[in-house]
């Protein structure tokens, strides 16, 4: 019987890339991963895979980029002035960079070029474009959930 949306979820996984680099698991967070079925806090194919998941199993899947991150866009791209970009002097090219967005939301960027005149950023997602495996295993499954509730609870996030 799949998990219904409202339900809270905790799970153990390791997130790895096609070549076997790790790059995230609930081991490295120090605890298992809780969130709401259907809140939009976790990517489609990462929840699509859980719904159907009997507790303790384990499995391993595999998200397309379309279900993960979405393919890299040319529109987030972007070039600013330097004299709007603040401590351009301590950052150099390919470096990853939390910047904010007007709501006030901090996500990773990277630093593709910088210039007297301006700082070229990429502001895709970094995992954008890339297929993601993954180890997991339902731990828990219950009516009410115990991690904060923000609603914010992402990769991003540093307030949970």
């Amino acid at each position: 019987m799949p998990i219904e949306d409202g339900k809270f979820v905790t799970i153990e996984y390791v997130g790895t890339l096609e070549d076997g680099t790790v790059f995230d698991s609930t081991e490295k967070a120090g605890e298992p991963l809780e969130f709401q079925m259907g809140s939009g806090q976790i990517i489609p194919g990462f929840e699509n895979a859980i719904r159907d998941m009997e507790l303790n199993e384990e499995k391993d899947i595999v998200i397309p980029a379309e279900e993960a991150y979405g393919e890299p866009r040319d529109d987030l791209v972007q070039e600013f002035p330097r004299s709007e970009v603040p401590d351009t002097e301590k950052v150099t090219i390919g470096q990853q960079v939390v910047v904010t967005t007007d709501q006030g939301m901090p996500f990773t960027a990277r630093i593709l070029d910088i210039t007297d005149e301006i700082v070229k950023i990429d502001l895709n997602h970094p995992l954008a474009g890339k297929t993601l495996y993954f180890k997991l295993k339902l731990i828990k499954v219950s009516d009410t959930g115990t991690a904060p509730s923000c609603g914010c609870c992402s990769e991003e996030c540093n307030s949970c």
